[in-house]
């Protein structure tokens, strides 16, 4: 867990960095960016698990369990709500990006996002390139009738140099021109895919790190048990010798 901990903590430090939260505009808004959470669960959960099993401290290894068994108890009823929800799931997120894409310039962080989406999965949009209705002709600026450059085949220009307006007039393009421009396929059909294709490793995945937790849990128990049972002992001695 604590390994967990630093991971979950070099995840949010990532995308502080990645978005450049650290930046002079930017800093001030540091407090508000979802990022900071992972960094803060991060630095409780190794500061927990790693000082509370040092130091042999009842209390840290009280608070940390209990913030395990509230993980686990969150888990377990995530898995039954998207069991049950299983057929609305794609229209959640269906939404979830429509919405996103609205507020794509106003929210840095469903930018970020809606970016590093497009860009793992090589798609645009949720169900093709034409949902980005921001950036439709309509729209003011030198972006109207276009797409983000993240949704580009190649955004950058020799190699080196990121072209921000790549993606400029794609909606003016029929489909066979555009194709060579920017991803046609729309990301809805990139997350259905790679979740059919990963399912069992999901599920196995899922099923270790519920064990991992049971079992620390059963560990952690037993290492206040016997932090119980030296301070009794030596209490008992203690007396004995007196």
């Amino acid at each position: 867990f604590t390994v967990l901990g630093l991971v979950v903590l070099a995840l949010g430090l990532w995308g502080l960095i990645n978005k450049e939260s650290f930046a002079q505009e930017k800093i001030g808004q540091i407090s508000t960016d979802p990022m900071l959470v992972f960094v803060m669960l991060g630095l409780v959960l190794s500061t927990l698990c790693c000082v509370g099993a040092l130091r042999e401290n009842c209390c840290l290894l009280q608070v940390f369990s209990a913030t395990v068994l509230v993980l686990v108890a969150a888990q377990v009823l995530e898995a039954i709500v998207a069991y049950s929800l299983q057929g609305q799931i794609e229209g959640y997120l269906r939404s979830g990006m429509l919405a996103a894409m609205v507020r794509y310039q106003d929210d840095l962080d469903l930018r970020f996002i809606t970016d590093e989406i497009q860009i793992g999965l090589q798609c645009c949009g949720a169900d093709n390139y034409r949902d980005w209705e921001y950036y439709n002709c309509s729209a003011p600026g030198v972006l109207s009738c276009g797409v983000p450059a993240t949704c580009c085949v190649d955004p950058l220009e020799n190699g080196t140099v990121w072209n921000s307006q790549c993606g400029v007039g794609s909606q003016q393009l029929d489909e066979f021109s555009a194709h060579s421009v920017n991803f046609q396929g729309g990301c809805l059909g990139g997350m259905s895919r790679w979740i059919e294709q990963h399912t069992g490793l999901i599920g196995a995945v899922g099923i270790v790190l519920l064990g991992v937790q049971i079992i620390t849990l059963f560990i952690t128990t037993r290492l206040m048990d016997n932090i119980h049972y030296k301070i009794t002992y030596s209490g008992v001695k203690l007396q004995d010798n007196i």
